[in-house]
Protein backbone atom coordinates (compact mmCIF):
# COMPACT_ATOMS: atom_id res chain seq x y z
CA UNK A 1 0.00 0.00 0.00
CA UNK A 2 2.47 2.36 -0.93
CA UNK A 3 2.04 5.79 -0.30
CA UNK A 4 0.93 5.85 -4.23
CA UNK A 5 1.04 3.16 -6.21
CA UNK A 6 0.88 0.02 -4.01
CA UNK A 7 4.37 -0.87 -4.32
CA UNK A 8 6.85 -0.53 -2.20
CA UNK A 9 5.26 -0.33 1.63
CA UNK A 10 4.11 -3.24 4.01
CA UNK A 11 1.02 -4.30 3.40
CA UNK A 12 -0.54 -4.81 7.24
CA UNK A 13 -4.29 -6.12 6.87
CA UNK A 14 -6.21 -6.53 10.36
CA UNK A 15 -9.70 -8.70 10.11
CA UNK A 16 -9.03 -9.32 6.65
CA UNK A 17 -8.51 -4.96 5.50
CA UNK A 18 -5.84 -2.85 4.30
CA UNK A 19 -4.38 -0.61 5.81
CA UNK A 20 -3.78 2.92 5.10
CA UNK A 21 -1.55 6.11 5.90
CA UNK A 22 -2.64 9.42 7.36
CA UNK A 23 -2.03 12.83 5.72
CA UNK A 24 0.62 13.27 8.34
CA UNK A 25 2.51 10.44 7.58
CA UNK A 26 2.41 11.95 3.53
CA UNK A 27 3.06 14.89 4.54
CA UNK A 28 6.02 13.54 6.52
CA UNK A 29 7.20 11.77 3.59
CA UNK A 30 6.82 14.44 0.46
CA UNK A 31 8.80 16.69 3.06
CA UNK A 32 11.48 14.18 3.50
CA UNK A 33 12.13 13.71 -0.05
CA UNK A 34 11.83 17.69 -0.88
CA UNK A 35 14.77 18.07 2.25
CA UNK A 36 16.96 15.52 0.27
CA UNK A 37 16.85 16.16 -3.46
CA UNK A 38 17.23 19.89 -2.72
CA UNK A 39 20.54 18.84 -0.10
CA UNK A 40 21.85 16.42 -2.80
CA UNK A 41 20.72 18.69 -5.64
CA UNK A 42 19.20 15.00 -7.11
CA UNK A 43 15.62 13.63 -7.66
CA UNK A 44 14.28 11.10 -5.07
CA UNK A 45 12.07 8.49 -5.93
CA UNK A 46 11.02 7.55 -2.54
CA UNK A 47 11.59 7.59 1.15
CA UNK A 48 11.32 5.80 4.16
CA UNK A 49 9.85 7.61 7.15
CA UNK A 50 9.54 6.37 10.94
CA UNK A 51 5.62 6.25 11.98
CA UNK A 52 4.84 7.29 15.77
CA UNK A 53 2.63 3.85 15.83
CA UNK A 54 6.84 2.48 16.18
CA UNK A 55 7.36 1.40 12.88
CA UNK A 56 8.82 2.61 9.67
CA UNK A 57 7.14 2.76 6.16
CA UNK A 58 8.49 3.20 2.52
CA UNK A 59 6.50 6.41 0.04
CA UNK A 60 7.22 6.41 -3.38
CA UNK A 61 7.52 9.60 -4.80
CA UNK A 62 5.26 10.78 -8.02
CA UNK A 63 6.98 14.18 -8.68
CA UNK A 64 9.93 15.94 -7.79
CA UNK A 65 10.71 19.34 -9.06
CA UNK A 66 14.22 20.32 -8.06
CA UNK A 67 15.80 23.70 -8.60
CA UNK A 68 18.90 25.14 -7.20
CA UNK A 69 17.08 26.40 -3.97
CA UNK A 70 13.75 24.92 -3.62
CA UNK A 71 12.29 21.32 -4.56
CA UNK A 72 8.49 20.24 -4.31
CA UNK A 73 7.88 16.38 -3.70
CA UNK A 74 4.64 14.61 -4.01
CA UNK A 75 2.86 11.33 -2.57
CA UNK A 76 -0.81 10.18 -3.74
CA UNK A 77 -2.80 9.21 -0.12
CA UNK A 78 -3.40 5.73 0.20
CA UNK A 79 -6.08 5.62 2.50
CA UNK A 80 -6.33 1.92 2.45
CA UNK A 81 -9.75 0.16 2.61
CA UNK A 82 -10.70 2.68 4.71
CA UNK A 83 -13.84 4.86 3.06
CA UNK A 84 -11.89 8.84 3.62
CA UNK A 85 -12.60 11.88 1.45
CA UNK A 86 -8.74 12.20 0.98
CA UNK A 87 -7.85 8.78 -0.13
CA UNK A 88 -6.03 9.46 -3.76
CA UNK A 89 -5.41 13.18 -3.14
CA UNK A 90 -2.18 14.48 -3.56
CA UNK A 91 0.08 15.80 -0.74
CA UNK A 92 3.04 17.93 -1.62
CA UNK A 93 5.89 19.36 0.66
CA UNK A 94 7.85 22.21 -0.97
CA UNK A 95 11.09 22.81 1.07
CA UNK A 96 13.50 25.82 0.44
CA UNK A 97 15.96 27.68 1.55
CA UNK A 98 15.31 30.62 4.57
CA UNK A 99 17.46 33.29 6.20
CA UNK A 100 16.34 32.65 9.69
CA UNK A 101 17.84 29.53 11.37
CA UNK A 102 15.78 26.51 12.05
CA UNK A 103 12.84 24.85 10.38
CA UNK A 104 9.72 27.03 9.40
CA UNK A 105 6.34 25.23 8.50
CA UNK A 106 3.61 26.47 6.93
CA UNK A 107 0.25 25.48 4.86
CA UNK A 108 -0.02 26.23 1.23
CA UNK A 109 -2.75 25.65 -1.10
CA UNK A 110 -5.49 23.41 0.26
CA UNK A 111 -3.81 22.78 3.55
CA UNK A 112 -7.08 24.58 6.08
CA UNK A 113 -6.50 27.78 8.33
CA UNK A 114 -7.99 27.37 11.88
CA UNK A 115 -10.39 30.25 12.92
CA UNK A 116 -11.53 28.77 15.95
CA UNK A 117 -10.13 27.96 19.01
CA UNK A 118 -10.29 24.44 20.77
CA UNK A 119 -8.35 22.46 18.17
CA UNK A 120 -5.09 22.98 20.43
CA UNK A 121 -4.09 24.90 16.84
CA UNK A 122 -3.01 28.33 16.61
CA UNK A 123 -6.04 30.48 15.18
CA UNK A 124 -5.00 31.90 12.24
CA UNK A 125 -2.41 29.01 11.08
CA UNK A 126 -2.56 26.16 9.22
CA UNK A 127 -4.37 22.95 10.02
CA UNK A 128 -1.71 20.83 10.98
CA UNK A 129 -2.25 18.95 13.44
CA UNK A 130 0.66 18.25 16.76
CA UNK A 131 1.52 14.94 15.80
CA UNK A 132 2.15 15.36 12.31
CA UNK A 133 3.96 18.84 12.82
CA UNK A 134 6.17 16.96 14.88
CA UNK A 135 6.73 14.12 12.26
CA UNK A 136 7.51 16.25 9.52
CA UNK A 137 10.13 18.66 11.50
CA UNK A 138 12.08 15.29 12.86
CA UNK A 139 12.15 14.12 9.74
CA UNK A 140 13.50 16.75 7.94
CA UNK A 141 15.75 17.97 10.86
CA UNK A 142 17.36 14.49 10.97
CA UNK A 143 17.82 14.76 6.88
CA UNK A 144 19.76 18.44 7.29
CA UNK A 145 21.20 18.15 10.49
CA UNK A 146 24.55 18.49 8.71
CA UNK A 147 23.40 22.08 7.42
CA UNK A 148 20.63 23.46 9.56
CA UNK A 149 23.46 25.34 12.58
CA UNK A 150 24.14 27.58 9.46
CA UNK A 151 20.67 27.69 7.17
CA UNK A 152 17.10 27.45 7.97
CA UNK A 153 14.29 25.72 6.04
CA UNK A 154 10.79 26.78 4.90
CA UNK A 155 8.40 23.55 4.76
CA UNK A 156 5.67 24.45 3.20
CA UNK A 157 2.77 21.69 2.84
CA UNK A 158 -0.06 22.02 0.41
CA UNK A 159 -3.28 19.89 -1.13
CA UNK A 160 -3.69 20.69 -4.67
CA UNK A 161 -7.64 19.53 -4.17
CA UNK A 162 -8.19 19.99 -0.77
CA UNK A 163 -10.15 22.83 -0.80
CA UNK A 164 -12.91 21.21 -2.85
CA UNK A 165 -12.40 17.97 -0.97
CA UNK A 166 -12.41 19.76 2.42
CA UNK A 167 -16.34 20.86 1.54
CA UNK A 168 -16.79 16.74 2.18
CA UNK A 169 -15.91 16.94 5.52
CA UNK A 170 -16.65 18.78 8.97
CA UNK A 171 -13.87 21.29 8.75
CA UNK A 172 -16.34 24.47 8.12
CA UNK A 173 -18.14 23.91 11.11
CA UNK A 174 -15.01 23.44 13.14
CA UNK A 175 -13.63 26.42 12.33
CA UNK A 176 -11.34 25.66 9.58
CA UNK A 177 -11.59 27.13 6.11
CA UNK A 178 -9.96 26.73 2.69
CA UNK A 179 -8.77 23.31 2.75
CA UNK A 180 -8.29 19.68 4.83
CA UNK A 181 -6.26 18.88 8.18
CA UNK A 182 -3.57 17.29 7.94
CA UNK A 183 -3.62 14.70 10.44
CA UNK A 184 -2.94 11.18 12.20
CA UNK A 185 -1.03 10.58 15.55
CA UNK A 186 0.01 6.95 15.12
CA UNK A 187 0.74 7.98 11.08
CA UNK A 188 -1.95 4.68 10.34
CA UNK A 189 -5.00 5.05 8.65
CA UNK A 190 -7.45 1.90 10.39
CA UNK A 191 -10.01 0.76 8.13
CA UNK A 192 -13.27 1.91 9.44
CA UNK A 193 -11.61 3.40 12.84
CA UNK A 194 -14.00 3.85 16.09
CA UNK A 195 -11.44 5.89 17.34
CA UNK A 196 -10.95 8.06 14.41
CA UNK A 197 -14.64 8.70 14.78
CA UNK A 198 -14.96 9.31 18.21
CA UNK A 199 -11.85 11.81 18.13
CA UNK A 200 -13.60 14.11 15.79
CA UNK A 201 -16.66 14.01 18.41
CA UNK A 202 -14.66 14.65 20.96
CA UNK A 203 -12.87 17.38 18.88
CA UNK A 204 -16.96 18.87 17.79
CA UNK A 205 -17.44 19.65 21.37
CA UNK A 206 -13.91 20.83 22.10
CA UNK A 207 -14.70 23.52 19.28
CA UNK A 208 -17.92 24.04 20.75
CA UNK A 209 -16.78 24.52 24.28
CA UNK A 210 -13.91 26.48 23.46
CA UNK A 211 -16.36 29.18 21.28
CA UNK A 212 -18.19 29.74 24.59
CA UNK A 213 -21.21 26.98 23.51
CA UNK A 214 -22.21 25.93 26.58
CA UNK A 215 -25.47 24.19 25.40
CA UNK A 216 -24.34 21.51 23.04
CA UNK A 217 -26.59 19.42 20.87
CA UNK A 218 -25.64 15.93 20.85
CA UNK A 219 -27.31 14.11 17.48
CA UNK A 220 -27.24 10.20 16.83
CA UNK A 221 -27.42 10.72 12.82
CA UNK A 222 -27.08 13.28 9.79
CA UNK A 223 -31.05 13.15 9.73
CA UNK A 224 -32.08 13.90 13.56
CA UNK A 225 -29.20 16.71 13.64
CA UNK A 226 -30.79 18.27 10.40
CA UNK A 227 -34.06 17.77 12.40
CA UNK A 228 -32.99 19.66 15.70
CA UNK A 229 -31.31 22.19 13.84
CA UNK A 230 -34.80 23.80 12.56
CA UNK A 231 -36.26 23.53 16.26
CA UNK A 232 -33.46 24.95 17.65
CA UNK A 233 -32.28 28.70 18.10
CA UNK A 234 -28.27 27.68 17.62
CA UNK A 235 -25.47 28.62 15.99
CA UNK A 236 -24.15 25.28 13.83
CA UNK A 237 -21.28 24.79 15.80
CA UNK A 238 -23.04 24.12 18.68
CA UNK A 239 -24.38 20.59 16.95
CA UNK A 240 -22.31 17.62 17.13
CA UNK A 241 -23.49 14.14 15.61
CA UNK A 242 -22.21 11.82 18.19
CA UNK A 243 -23.08 8.74 16.62
CA UNK A 244 -22.99 5.93 18.76
CA UNK A 245 -20.18 7.26 21.40
CA UNK A 246 -23.16 8.92 23.32
CA UNK A 247 -21.08 8.20 27.07
CA UNK A 248 -17.96 9.47 25.44
CA UNK A 249 -19.70 12.53 23.94
CA UNK A 250 -21.60 12.82 27.54
CA UNK A 251 -18.53 13.07 29.57
CA UNK A 252 -16.58 15.36 26.86
CA UNK A 253 -19.05 17.86 27.68
CA UNK A 254 -19.03 17.47 31.40
CA UNK A 255 -15.05 17.60 30.89
CA UNK A 256 -16.02 20.99 28.51
CA UNK A 257 -17.37 23.02 31.14
CA UNK A 258 -20.65 22.36 29.62
CA UNK A 259 -23.81 23.41 30.93
CA UNK A 260 -26.52 21.75 29.38
CA UNK A 261 -27.26 19.12 26.29
CA UNK A 262 -30.17 18.37 24.41
CA UNK A 263 -29.74 14.52 22.76
CA UNK A 264 -32.03 14.25 19.55
CA UNK A 265 -32.40 11.17 18.17
CA UNK A 266 -34.83 8.07 16.93
CA UNK A 267 -36.59 5.10 18.61
CA UNK A 268 -33.63 3.00 17.63
CA UNK A 269 -30.62 4.11 19.13
CA UNK A 270 -33.28 5.52 22.42
CA UNK A 271 -34.28 2.15 22.57
CA UNK A 272 -30.61 1.13 23.77
CA UNK A 273 -30.04 4.58 25.72
CA UNK A 274 -33.48 4.01 27.91
CA UNK A 275 -31.37 1.13 29.10
CA UNK A 276 -28.31 3.07 29.64
CA UNK A 277 -26.63 1.05 26.92
CA UNK A 278 -24.31 4.38 25.81
CA UNK A 279 -22.20 3.03 23.13
CA UNK A 280 -24.98 2.38 20.38
CA UNK A 281 -23.52 0.06 17.96
CA UNK A 282 -25.80 -1.93 16.07
CA UNK A 283 -23.24 -5.12 16.16
CA UNK A 284 -23.87 -5.02 20.20
CA UNK A 285 -26.41 -4.39 22.85
CA UNK A 286 -29.25 -5.14 20.46
CA UNK A 287 -33.07 -3.45 20.71
CA UNK A 288 -34.65 -5.49 23.46
CA UNK A 289 -37.95 -5.95 22.73
CA UNK A 290 -39.23 -7.47 26.30
CA UNK A 291 -37.77 -4.15 27.35
CA UNK A 292 -39.76 -1.83 25.47
CA UNK A 293 -42.80 -3.96 25.71
CA UNK A 294 -42.47 -2.91 29.80
CA UNK A 295 -41.82 0.51 28.31
CA UNK A 296 -45.44 0.51 26.73
CA UNK A 297 -47.13 -1.20 29.71
CA UNK A 298 -46.49 1.67 32.00
CA UNK A 299 -47.64 4.03 29.17
CA UNK A 300 -51.31 2.07 29.59
CA UNK A 301 -50.31 -0.31 26.54
CA UNK A 302 -52.93 -3.02 26.03
CA UNK A 303 -52.02 -6.97 26.61
CA UNK A 304 -52.48 -7.67 22.98
CA UNK A 305 -50.29 -4.49 22.18
CA UNK A 306 -47.33 -5.71 24.86
CA UNK A 307 -47.74 -9.03 23.25
CA UNK A 308 -47.06 -7.48 19.96
CA UNK A 309 -44.08 -5.76 20.68
CA UNK A 310 -42.55 -8.62 22.72
CA UNK A 311 -42.71 -10.31 19.38
CA UNK A 312 -41.13 -7.34 17.41
CA UNK A 313 -38.20 -7.15 15.25
CA UNK A 314 -36.74 -3.82 15.25
CA UNK A 315 -37.15 -0.51 17.04
CA UNK A 316 -38.97 0.48 14.21
CA UNK A 317 -41.46 -1.80 14.36
CA UNK A 318 -42.35 -1.78 17.47
CA UNK A 319 -42.76 2.27 16.76
CA UNK A 320 -44.93 1.38 13.84
CA UNK A 321 -47.13 -0.70 16.58
CA UNK A 322 -47.27 2.26 19.10
CA UNK A 323 -48.33 4.62 16.13
CA UNK A 324 -51.01 2.00 14.61
CA UNK A 325 -52.35 1.72 18.77
CA UNK A 326 -51.92 5.62 18.67
CA UNK A 327 -50.25 5.19 22.37
CA UNK A 328 -48.49 8.47 22.10
CA UNK A 329 -47.67 8.04 25.73
CA UNK A 330 -45.09 5.09 25.13
CA UNK A 331 -43.36 8.06 23.34
CA UNK A 332 -42.91 10.31 26.22
CA UNK A 333 -41.79 7.20 28.94
CA UNK A 334 -38.98 6.42 26.12
CA UNK A 335 -37.53 9.64 26.14
CA UNK A 336 -37.62 10.42 29.63
CA UNK A 337 -35.74 7.25 30.41
CA UNK A 338 -33.19 8.23 27.84
CA UNK A 339 -32.76 11.78 29.84
CA UNK A 340 -32.83 9.75 33.58
CA UNK A 341 -29.98 7.34 32.17
CA UNK A 342 -28.03 10.06 30.97
CA UNK A 343 -28.69 12.12 33.68
CA UNK A 344 -27.17 9.40 35.99
CA UNK A 345 -24.53 8.71 33.64
CA UNK A 346 -23.18 11.89 34.05
CA UNK A 347 -23.94 12.10 37.97
CA UNK A 348 -26.14 14.69 37.57
CA UNK A 349 -22.91 16.98 36.29
CA UNK A 350 -25.49 18.47 33.06
CA UNK A 351 -28.52 19.82 32.69
CA UNK A 352 -30.03 16.87 30.18
CA UNK A 353 -33.20 16.98 27.70
CA UNK A 354 -34.32 15.18 24.79
CA UNK A 355 -35.96 15.16 21.67
CA UNK A 356 -37.69 11.65 19.80
CA UNK A 357 -38.27 12.18 16.04
CA UNK A 358 -39.86 10.28 13.81
CA UNK A 359 -37.96 9.76 10.34
CA UNK A 360 -39.86 11.99 8.17
CA UNK A 361 -38.70 14.90 11.36
CA UNK A 362 -41.98 15.00 13.62
CA UNK A 363 -41.60 15.48 17.14
CA UNK A 364 -42.59 12.57 18.65
CA UNK A 365 -41.69 13.24 22.39
CA UNK A 366 -39.91 16.04 23.88
CA UNK A 367 -38.75 15.15 28.11
CA UNK A 368 -36.34 17.78 29.98
CA UNK A 369 -36.21 21.53 30.20
CA UNK A 370 -36.34 23.12 27.00
CA UNK A 371 -37.31 27.02 28.43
Amino acid sequence: MTEENGEGVEKVRRRGMRTGFTTGACATAAAKAATRALLTQQPVSEVTIHLPIGRDATFQIVSCDLVTDSCRCAVIKDAGDDPDVTHGAEIRAEVRWSAEPGIHLRGGVGVGVVTRRGLGLEVGGPAINPVPRQMITEAVAETAAEVLPERGLVVEISVPRGEEIAKKTLNGRLGIVGGISILGTTGIVQPWSTAAWRASVEQAIDVAAANEQRHIVLTTGGRSEKFAMKILPLPEIAFVEMGIFTGRALHRCVERGCQRVTLAGMVGKYAKLAQAHFQTHVAGNQVDPIYLAALAARAGASAELQAAIRGANTARHVQELVQEADLREFFRVLTEKVVEQSVRYVRGKLTIDAILFDFDGTMLARVGFHG
